[in-house]
């Protein structure tokens, strides 16, 4: 309660800065610009049998999450941020087989200005194949008709234009506002769905039954569980205790429990999708064999069924100690510490600390790795125990809504230290 009053006069006061209070009116403007546009749909489309689909598959769900909320609308900026994340997914993973990659990433801001600009250029193919797989999904649900070659093009030109333009309106926020641009984005898309949920669950709920009011209880109780839990994982931060010789003091290198962030689920959810998936085009084919194979396969891998919810939580976890792997690298922080004259005080450097720092991380990712999986299949959970649908945003939802809040709160804090600093100077 305490850290919540803080928070509270902490916004109070960033308010009455002048500097903060502009960066967070330009923010507010930027924002409620990308909300204009994530509600000008694409002409010949169904939204109303669009959402119902939407609504009956994980995976689009997520890819509409990531694009902040434009792609069940399947605006002019339908594909969002979808393929820029792609994109710096795409980066990450090559950096571990591009030693020139894998250079630049140790370059400071020259090397993240390189990548960036590399991560831009790879977005418009993505982009282009993205819009083109979209509308083929689409049309075989029936939800857009067949279009003529020119039309097509514009589609998935405007499609793209939509992409680069939410990428400028999160650079701007980067620039001139406050919190990260894209981080900012995904939040406002999510929070703008929240009303919509609350009504439908409200339309399509009898409150006079009292069992129904029971289940609304335990749908709030857990939701404030969850968000509590994940403000105590990201908060959370094994500090381990760094002694330098020559400087005759002691730091600590901080290894948060929850390091790969929401990456892991993005993975996950994309490849416990597939046997659902395939199921459903095999369903679809003339042979009767294979269409029988596909519903079975569609059958057991649904993605409301315990198979799905067991293989997504299990590949939630191999992903997550995949990309720590991928950006958490003890033997280089070993080798920094070797050539800074630092060194885990016990432990001798070199092999033996970047063991130790492998053991220490390997346990902290442990926990990380089930919090993160518990947050992936939360919605399925909260679903079958109080059979509420209309009113979930999912756990990867909640995850980056408060890690944005947090990130935000920081940044705020930072900035109003740094302007009552600057009034002390002068």
């Amino acid at each position: 309660m305490n850290q919540f009053v803080k928070s509270i006069s902490l916004y109070i006061e960033a308010l009455k800065t002048p500097v903060i209070r502009k960066k967070i009116l330009i923010t507010l403007g930027l924002l409620i610009l990308f909300r204009f546009i994530a509600h000008i749909p694409v002409p010949g489309v169904n939204l109303s049998l669009l959402k119902s689909f939407f609504s009956q598959n994980q995976i689009l769900s997520l890819l509409d999450i990531f694009s902040g909320g434009t792609l069940a609308n399947f605006s002019v900026a339908a594909l969002g941020l979808n393929p820029y994340i792609n994109a710096s997914i795409m980066l990450q993973l090559l950096s571990m087989v591009v030693p020139q990659l894998e250079e630049l990433q140790k370059e400071g801001e020259y090397g993240r200005a390189k990548i960036n600009q590399y991560t831009r250029i790879i977005t418009i193919p993505l982009s282009i194949v993205q819009s083109i797989g979209m509308y083929g999904i689409l049309r075989s649900q029936n939800i857009i008709g067949n279009l003529s070659p020119l039309t097509l093009i514009a589609l998935v030109f405007s499609m793209l234009a939509g992409t680069m333009i939410m990428i400028f309106l999160g650079e701007m926020i980067n620039v001139y506002g406050v919190g990260n641009g894209i981080s900012m984005i995904i939040f406002a898309g999510i929070i703008a769905r929240l009303p919509v949920g609350f009504i439908q669950t409200l339309s399509v709920t009898d409150l006079t039954n009292p069992q129904t009011g029971l289940n609304l209880l335990v749908f709030v109780t857990l939701a404030i569980a969850l968000v509590l839990a994940i403000v105590l994982v990201e908060e959370a931060i094994l500090r381990i205790p760094i002694s330098y010789a020559k400087r005759a003091q002691t730091t600590y290198l901080p290894i948060k429990v929850d390091t790969a962030g929401v990456m892991p689920i993005i993975f996950a959810m994309s490849l416990a999708s597939i046997p659902s998936i395939l199921g459903q085009f095999m369903s679809k084919m003339p042979n009767t064999t294979i269409a029988s194979i596909g519903s079975s396969l569609g059958r057991i891998f649904q993605t409301s069924g315990y198979v799905h919810i067991f293989l997504y939580f299990f590949l939630v976890i191999g992903f997550t100690f995949f990309y720590t792997s991928v950006v958490f690298k003890p033997k280089d922080i070993a080798d920094e510490l070797r050539k800074s004259g630092g060194y885990m005080p016990g432990i001798r450097p070199g092999l033996a600390t970047e063991k130790r720092l492998q053991y220490l991380i390997n346990r902290v990712i442990a926990i990380g790795a089930v919090f993160l999986g518990l947050i992936a299949v939360s919605p399925s959970i909260v679903q079958k125990m109080t059979g509420i649908t209309t009113l979930t945003i999912g756990g990867t939802s909640v995850l980056i809504v408060v890690s944005v809040v947090i990130e935000l709160t920081r940044k705020i804090e930072n900035v109003v230290q740094s302007y009552n600093y600057d009034k002390l100077t002068y």
